[in-house]
């Protein structure tokens, strides 16, 4: 998607389920094995009563709508704020929604509105900022 393709409120969505495998998976990647996420009978005893996705997992799933949807292929994905709101799962579906917020076409930047929900609950919010290429003059 090129620059001059993209609008103000566009929005994109991907869902996601979160398993063990996945936070596992996550783990070996990320070298953070901290036992909250990895070790069920440990996250037993911490004050989420059970273990937790990191919440940069969901972080990621933003990285995938960024890089895939909008603004998609090509897109350099400069920055990101992020809140962590609630903890994520073993079996949540992540649905997580990026919307064009503001367009700063002399510096080729998109900036978007990012949010990961659990059901009505928002896991994870923040803001992006993207840089997206022009259509080739022709």
């Amino acid at each position: 998607m090129y620059l001059e393709d993209i609008s103000v409120g566009q929005t994109a969505t991907i869902e996601r389920i979160v398993t063990q495998e996945v936070i596992n998976g996550f783990a070996d990647v990320s070298h953070d094995h901290n036992p909250v996420h990895v070790d069920p009978e440990f996250a037993k005893t911490t004050d989420f009563e059970g273990v937790i996705a990191h919440g940069m997992l969901s972080a990621a799933y933003i990285s995938a709508v960024l890089g895939t949807q909008l603004p998609g292929s090509g897109a350099i994905y400069m920055g990101q704020t992020l809140r962590f709101r609630a903890p994520v799962r073993p079996g949540d579906k992540v649905v997580t929604t990026v919307a064009v917020k503001e367009i700063i076409a002399e510096k080729k930047r998109v900036i978007l509105d990012t949010v990961c929900t659990v059901g009505d609950t928002v896991v994870l919010e923040g803001e992006a900022t993207t840089m997206v290429r022009m259509k080739p003059a022709a």
